[in-house]
């Protein structure tokens, strides 16, 4: 997602005014499109059975089985004949007001660089593979692609009541680290969760985290942490409930009530919730141990 503390005021020179830049699909190593193809391999044999059926038809779909790292032209021609999204590169972390103006407008941004093949388990800024096979698949499904467009809209709103905080948390629970309840069961959607070997098994097997029921209030008032698994996941019913949910709640008066309460911390379960797995809380001991 973007930041607030973007260290540049303007685009880099070689970006355009809206921060694109161009992919240069055509310079990527052989290296480099060999480690796509090692993280692709061993995510796409773990996933049938534990992401959700929307992501692995968009997977299959997108052709994104093709070797070497995709072509965003390629790809943003066949997702624009499935749900009007296109994918653009731009040189990594872009201002909000930037991101949301894509997002609304169904341009994806996604950066054009790749990990090292020594970092294929964890990365700390978002690369192609991150990008590119944690979240366009999703953006192959109608509802879902809808859902990102209605998101981008509501971040230009929300940056005029200063209720980034909390949006930014509904993007981190659900299109980072969502869960579904499928009629197969459990499944995980989020990209941050499908683009990890470690946690695409953690979210669903370990008996560590809440798995709490989907709530738009409570999702925007818990923190979360970006350099470790999550202790909280959200699940939702469907990709049609999540969108609802959002087209239909009038944020203004929410993000005032939200600035009234305090902040619900990592890993707590508090009054209210449907708890469908209340977590052991033994990974998070351990790390504090």
């Amino acid at each position: 997602m973007a930041t607030d503390t973007h260290a540049l005021a303007s685009p880099p020179t070689d970006a355009a005014a809206d921060w694109t830049i161009p992919q240069n699909w055509q310079h990527y190593t052989a290296e480099e499109h060999a480690t796509w193809d090692t993280l692709f391999a061993r995510q796409s044999q773990l996933l049938p059975g534990r992401a959700s059926d929307a992501y692995l038809r968009g997977l299959d779909v997108l052709k994104l089985s093709k070797p070497g790292i995709p072509d965003f032209e390629e790809l943003s021609e066949r997702l624009m004949k499935l749900t009007g999204w296109q994918v653009v590169a731009v040189p990594g972390l872009v201002p909000d007001d930037v991101f949301f103006d894509h997002m609304a407008n169904r341009r994806f941004v996604a950066g054009n660089f790749i990990r090292r093949p020594d970092q294929l388990d964890y990365l700390q800024e978002p690369d192609v593979f991150h990008d590119v096979f944690g979240h366009v698949p999703m953006l192959a499904d109608p509802v879902f692609a809808d859902y990102l467009e209605a998101y981008g809209r509501g971040g230009q709103r929300a940056m005029q009541h200063d209720a980034l905080k909390y949006l930014g948390r509904l993007y981190w629970y659900t299109v980072e680290f969502g869960l579904i309840q499928e009629p197969e069961g459990l499944r995980i959607y989020g990209s941050g969760i499908v683009s990890s070997y470690a946690e695409s098994r953690f979210a669903l097997d370990d008996p560590s985290p809440n798995r709490i029921g989907f709530d738009i209030a409570r999702v925007m008032r818990t923190e979360y942490r970006i350099d470790d698994f999550q202790q909280n996941y959200f699940v939702i019913p469907s990709f049609d409930e999540l969108l609802r949910v959002t087209v239909e709640t009038d944020f203004a008066p929410l993000y005032e009530a939200l600035k009234a309460q305090d902040d619900i911390p990592v890993a707590a379960i508090v009054e209210g919730d449907e708890v469908l797995t209340h977590g052991t809380q033994e990974y998070a001991r351990g790390k504090a141990g």
